[in-house]
């Protein structure tokens, strides 16, 4: 990829992301089926990428087709550069798959059998199966006419292309054909069925031996249809357009109106098809029903999408070719003898997930809901996760007398289905649900706590870069604090009177809100970098976020770069400034880690001339996060965080084996070590720092007894 202006383009860098993700799949030194999941990653990633962002430029290419981005492409360029990196992407993919992912499962016991090898024992259990297991589920659907059936975005379906058996006739012409010589159907394969069928071994020598549920389908899906032949079948995979708005001036009717974007969802236009490539005739068929050319056809050799791997990896035989568990480690701050809130009122603590546990965020509200002198909660809730305890306790708390509010992002994408029926659930329970902000998502994370003490009412608060999300805080690396800081809670107080629409705007001191603070005090920050800075003694930026591609803040780093500032830029994801370039960007390095975990957190430092100031965020350095969401950027007071953050902002940067930086040609080079370089990998140094910490407050020796402060 070739830069010629100053910006990279977003979707491009976007791929580029993840092309540095599909490269783990390829590491021999990574564990079998971990190579696996990341292949699974990519696939469902770029699902995601053409329901939205591909879609949302292909709407645009036909008002606009030549108007051009910040990169200088215009919409038309853009599609073809998109579809053939991805193209390309794809094949590598597959191939990576089937050349060396299956074969190595194979070598090592766990043979994926297709139909056409099955032995004679795996193709009467296969037959049995599917008679009594899987046809019950099934809905064949009709889609020759002009009604092409809609089956929703990124699900498998099977296409049967029929023909009618001559000599056999009804009163009822089956599928109600008449003279028709073809028919096409649909067949979606069921996502409530293991995508995974376990057959009968071969020998002694095989672990396991199994197929897939939509093989099984095409193989035996013939019984679906009496009366018609099977001439051609393929297995294909469509991602519709997902980037659809709500009518948030909808009032009461809102939820209603979030329902109705969700339906047009799963009929909304083709944007992508990817298939095996078993059938030509149907590909062209679909090609043409779907309004796709060829530019949007995707082909693979074999397995569709690789996830339907993924219950491979919950098998105990198959625990060896993962990484070696890592547990979530106790925090050394918390513990059972003492209190939350007085260990809270003592001093700021920090929580590092997932190297340490989540439980303290679980804890910290379930304590709050069961707590008589808790009067009061307040939440911003994003994306949760199903079953979790945290709408448990927010709903207890209200059956407890508690006033409990929570601010509930119903356009969460993807989520928002979800969100919708545990928003409803909190209702019936009595928590007050708003549901956040007309024309801007609340993506800002925070719970604040309000108990009545002896010496009068007190706020805790908890502010983190992450969700409310116990399942995703075991595999996303988040960073949150735990406070009772007077000037903060009392900005948090302001913040959520402002976004339950009784406030206007009110002057916070600490925390910089989007979008209305959050983008000028960057900026701000950023020019006293500047100011600062000298020869002799440089200032310094370092950054930690997921994505970077807006343009004012970009052109704000190419300033301070042009003056001397030293900048150091940590972006998992998308990145569209262009680093290194002689006199606009040279002191500006950028790199990107794929690890284990995935990299989440928003980290910003200032070295403001000695007098350091260290952030933390729910934001991007992105339009949509400064410019359209509610976000939220809080400083880090206490001494003790502040020195852990930094050392954890700086391991990152060290890394030299997961790692990998952005030339200014806009290619991403693998960083390796250097020849008197031990080989670094920040989150293996993160783990076994925290590991450490966890095993030294195992032999501490309990007190006997301890002072503490009257409630």
């Amino acid at each position: 990829m070739s830069v010629k202006c100053n910006f990279i383009n977003r979707e491009l860098s976007w791929i580029e992301f993840n092309a540095r993700v599909l490269n783990e799949a390829t590491r021999k030194d990574i564990p079998l089926l971990e190579r696996l999941n990341f292949l699974s990653i990519t696939a469902s990633n770029f699902d995601e990428f053409f329901q939205v962002r591909v879609a949302s430029i292909k709407r645009e290419e036909k008002q606009t087709p030549r108007l051009t981005d910040d990169s200088g492409l215009s919409r038309t360029t853009l599609l073809e550069k998109i579809s053939e990196r991805c193209h390309e992407l794809t094949r590598l993919r597959n191939a990576i798959l089937n050349k060396e992912i299956l074969l190595e499962l194979s070598q090592n016991g766990f043979n994926y059998i297709k139909p056409s090898s099955f032995t004679e024992a795996q193709k009467s259990f296969a037959e049995s199966f599917f008679r009594h297991d899987i046809f019950p589920v099934l809905t064949p659907l009709r889609a020759d006419g002009e009604n092409f059936p809609k089956t929703g975005s990124s699900i498998l379906n099977i296409a049967f292309l029929l023909e009618r058996i001559k000599g056999m006739h009804s009163k009822e012409t089956p599928l109600n054909v008449q003279d028709e010589a073809e028919i096409l159907a649909l067949v979606p394969v069921p996502q409530s069925l293991n995508s995974v069928i376990y057959l009968p071994t071969q020998n002694e020598n095989e672990k396991i031996s199994f197929t897939l549920l939509e093989d099984i389908i095409s193989e035996y899906g013939t019984e679906l249809f009496p009366g018609f032949n099977v001439k051609e079948k393929l297995i294909f995979k469509v991602s519709r357009d997902a980037d659809l708005s709500v009518n948030e001036d909808a009032g009461e009717k809102f939820i209603q109106a979030m329902e109705e974007v969700l339906i047009k969802r799963k009929s909304s236009f083709a944007v992508r098809m990817i298939c095996n490539e078993t059938s030509e005739t149907l590909i062209k068929i679909l090609t043409q029903k779907l309004e796709l050319t060829d530019r949007d056809i995707y082909k693979v050799n074999g397995i569709v999408f690789p996830g339907s791997l993924s219950p491979l990896t919950k098998l105990e035989e198959a625990q060896s070719y993962l990484y070696p568990a890592w547990k979530h480690l106790p925090s050394q701050d918390f513990s059972e003898e003492e209190s939350y809130w007085n260990i809270i009122r003592q001093k700021d603590v920090l929580l590092n997930v997932p190297y340490q546990s989540y439980e303290p965020v679980v804890k910290f509200i379930q304590n709050a809901a069961n707590d008589e002198q808790v009067l009061a909660i307040k939440i911003t809730l994003y994306r949760t996760g199903n079953n979790s305890p945290i709408i448990k306790a927010l709903e207890d708390a209200a059956k407890n007398g508690k006033q409990v509010t929570a601010f509930v992002e119903l356009k969460a994408r993807f989520d928002e289905e979800r969100n919708i029926s545990w928003a409803s659930e909190l209702e019936n329970a009595g928590v007050i649900v708003i549901y956040g902000v007309v024309n801007l998502k609340v993506h800002a994370k925070l719970c604040l706590i309000i108990r009545k003490e002896s010496d009068g009412i007190r706020r805790y608060l908890h502010l983190s870069t992450g969700n409310y999300n116990p399942k995703t805080a075991k595999t996303y690396s988040d960073l949150s604090l735990f406070t009772s800081n007077h000037d903060i809670v009392q900005d948090a107080t302001l913040f959520f009177n402002v976004i339950s629409g009784y406030s206007a705007v009110q002057t916070m001191h600490h925390i910089a809100m989007a979008p209305v603070t959050l983008k000028t005090h960057l900026i701000e920050l950023i020019d006293r970098e500047i100011k600062q800075s000298t020869p002799e003694h440089p200032g310094l930026i370092m950054a930690k976020m997921n994505s970077l591609c807006h343009k004012e803040i970009i052109e704000k780093l190419y300033e301070a770069s042009q003056k001397g500032v030293r900048i150091l830029l940590n972006i998992r994801g998308i990145c569209t400034l262009v680093p290194g370039v002689t006199g606009m960007s040279e002191n500006i390095k950028v790199i990107s880690i794929i690890d284990r975990y995935l990299e989440h957190s928003r980290i910003y430092y200032f070295q403001n001339g000695g007098s350091e100031e260290l952030y933390l965020s729910s934001a991007d350095w992105m339009e949509r996060n400064l410019d359209r969401r509610i976000e939220l950027m809080f400083p880090i007071l206490d001494s003790e965080v502040f020195k852990s953050i930094k050392k954890i902002l700086k391991t990152y940067f060290k890394d030299n084996t997961h790692s990998h930086e952005l030339k200014k040609d806009g290619t991403w080079q693998a960083i390796f070590p250097g020849k008197k370089e031990e080989p670094l990998s920040a989150q293996e140094e993160l783990y076994r720092h925290y590991k450490k910490l966890s095993d030294a407050k195992k032999q501490m020796p309990k007190a006997e007894f301890s002072v503490r402060r009257f409630d």
